[in-house]
């Protein structure tokens, strides 16, 4: 099951950002995405539950797990797969538009599992840091549109307040 909420109707594209999707399903109910071709953006895999397996045309293949990340720039093209693993998978993908300098650069991929994300804590509220920066700390992932990703845990009762530079475009889903 996909559910989008950025680039639907009566929504449409929050520029930068083009399109954004819920996942959930397994590979033994038939879910997943067999080879297609993207160009002219970024997506940001984000794993909830699960596993997601990914290939290429290139010979690149990876697994995203629970609290992982992967970024793929398709630049100039790209033909790829998404199919999740036989247990339920969840997770989000966020398609994020590139600025025209960018949309014809070599393809390329950065991964980061559980473990190599960046999380800072303070008085109950935890953020995991996938792209961007929060309380004084910096995600390793690099991006050709300047953009954050954080998914943040807020305990009852607990406030934060996030800078986001001037000008630029906010969403939050819940």
């Amino acid at each position: 099951m996909v559910r989008r909420s950025i680039g639907r109707p009566g929504i449409g594209q929050i520029d930068p950002f083009l399109m954004l999707d819920e996942f959930t399903g397994s590979s033994a109910e038939g879910a997943g995405f067999p080879d297609h071709p993207h160009r002219g953006f970024k997506t940001v895999s984000y794993g909830i539950e699960g596993e997601k397996h990914h290939e290429d045309f290139l010979g690149n293949s990876g697994v995203i797990k629970a609290g992982g990340v992967q970024l793929m720039t398709a630049g100039r093209g790209i033909i790829h797969s998404e199919i999740p693993g036989k247990e339920v998978a969840t997770g989000l993908q966020l398609w994020v538009n590139l600025k025209s300098q960018y949309k014809m650069v070599e393809p390329n991929y950065q991964e980061l599992n559980k473990s190599q994300m960046t999380i800072a804590k303070t008085d109950g509220v935890e953020v995991v840091i996938v792209a961007g920066e929060s309380m004084g700390k910096k995600s390793e992932i690099r991006t050709l549109t300047p953009s954050y990703y954080l998914d943040f845990k807020v305990a009852p009762g607990a406030t934060h307040k996030q800078s986001i530079p001037k000008g630029w475009t906010l969403f939050a889903t819940l």
